[in-house]
């Protein structure tokens, strides 16, 4: 009797598990059916495409277009690179390359000189900062896409480019011809604003950037001749770049017996992808005073240093809300020689935050205050992260706040209209947020001191 109840019993659940295994196991055929559904509906269409359309369609347009259109509906930040745009972007991350040595920007359809890059061709033959570069070899630049300008100025070193200039002030266009040569791009300028007082700005971060930073701090304190008393660390409208070298610029201030001394946990689908960065044993910054400065151009790895620092209590954070990318980019390389960057994780700062589509809230919000010439008018404000079209949510999802008021997308004051690096006074004159930081740091010093009571 007890037998057959027993078997009784494990036929019962052997039909229980059927029952409730058979939606799942349905549901994963499903999966299956539907998938190849779909690949023979995209071949249905390519087939559509290339016998009917209006004009003769090139196979590797239409497939190349089907990829870009299937990584554009994951987020904006998922893209297929052409062999020649996967170079490009190894060739900026490495931080050299054969040009001319200038910082551009497109302004109204125009190639404009920002500045040019200290010690090189384009420096030494005078181009000066608000230039604007007509032509390039003769060919006009007018509406061409900044990466086509970029493209034609760069080339093997040695080689010569010829560049038509239009100058305020000038009777006629000027023609510079100049030799290029190995452009080592610089991603951080330091210098002391004052006794004591060190600034750092970091335009990106590159494969080079946690070791330049280690060689300024110092060379800041030797300059000194004392350990610095302050520090700035300027990461305005930096967009990001390798997130080891964020780490290691954030690993300078955080010790190891903090709270962990975590310093980004990044998380994905794939178990490899799930990782905390802790802060390691070593030499670190004395514990003064430090201002990071963000905006809404500030996003991606420069957030993770801003968060990892907020969290630590190491650094008040000022400026205006980050711009609020919270994911990681992954780049792989295709057979074909091409490459594919693909978000594969979100990461999170020490306390656990995600800033994806919210942001870093500054401890202290300070507006740029710089204001439209007369007759100019204000240019849009900044987008950020929220704003893009199919960004990623947070998992689970949330509403973000309200952003702050955005700043303007204004350059920031680095050069005067000779393209000479201003002075300290001048710099501190024209960048408020700047110097508002600098008398926060000069405050914290006098209460320490005990001066106020």
């Amino acid at each position: 009797m007890l037998k057959k109840t027993f078997a009784i019993t494990a036929l019962a659940a052997v039909l229980a598990s059927i029952f409730f295994l058979a939606p799942l196991l349905d549901k994963e055929e499903r999966a299956r059916r539907s998938e190849a559904e779909y690949i023979s509906m995209f071949k249905e269409v390519v087939d559509i495409v290339k016998e009917s359309y209006v004009d003769k369609v090139d196979d590797k347009k239409l497939m190349t277009g089907a990829i870009n259109g299937m990584l554009a509906a994951l987020d904006p930040h998922s893209l297929y690179l052409p062999v020649t745009e996967y170079s490009e972007m190894k060739v900026h991350m490495a931080g050299a390359f054969g040009g001319v040595g200038i910082e551009l920007d497109m302004r109204n359809g125009k190639l404009m000189v920002n500045a040019p890059i200290e010690d090189t061709p384009a420096f030494r033959a005078g181009i000066l900062a608000g230039d604007h570069i007509a032509q390039i070899d003769g060919k006009p630049t007018k509406d061409l896409p900044i990466n086509e300008c970029v493209s034609r100025m760069r080339g093997t070193p040695g080689t010569q480019v010829t560049l038509t200039i239009i100058r305020e002030g000038a009777a006629k266009p000027l023609s510079f011809r100049l030799t290029r040569a190995i452009i080592k791009t610089k991603s951080l300028k330091a210098r002391l604003l004052e006794s004591g007082y060190g600034y750092v700005r970091i335009a990106e971060f590159q494969e080079r950037t946690g070791e330049d930073f280690e060689k300024a701090l110092k060379t800041l304190a030797a300059d000194n001749g004392a350990p610095l008393s302050g520090l700035v660390l300027d990461l305005r409208y930096n967009p990001g770049g390798l997130v080891d070298q964020a780490y290691r610029v954030a690993d300078r201030f955080i010790g190891e017996g903090l709270t962990n001394g975590d310093i980004v946990t990044t998380k994905g689908r794939d178990a490899a992808s799930v990782q905390t960065l802790t802060a390691t044993i070593g030499e670190k910054e004395p514990k003064y005073p430090m201002v990071v400065l963000i905006n809404g151009g500030s996003a991606s790895a420069s957030e993770i240093v801003a968060g990892a620092l907020q969290d630590h209590k190491r650094a008040v954070i000022m400026g205006t809300q980050s711009f609020g990318k919270g994911s990681v980019q992954s780049v792989m390389s295709l057979n074909n020689g091409d490459g594919l960057k693909l978000t594969t994780a979100r990461y999170y700062t020490p306390s656990g935050r995600s800033i994806q589509a919210k942001g870093i809230t500054p401890d202290i919000v300070v507006e740029f205050a710089a204001k439209p010439a007369a007759g100019k008018k204000e240019k849009d404000p900044e987008l950020r992260e929220q704003d893009l079209d199919g960004h990623m949510q947070e998992v689970p999802e949330t509403k973000p706040p309200a952003p702050a008021k955005p700043a303007h997308p204004v350059l920031l004051p680095r050069v005067n209209g000779a393209g000479k690096e201003l002075s300290e006074a001048e710099l501190l004159q024209k960048d408020n947020q700047l110097a508002r930081a600098l008398e926060l740091l000069k405050g914290v010093n006098v209460l320490k001191k005990g001066l106020l009571r």
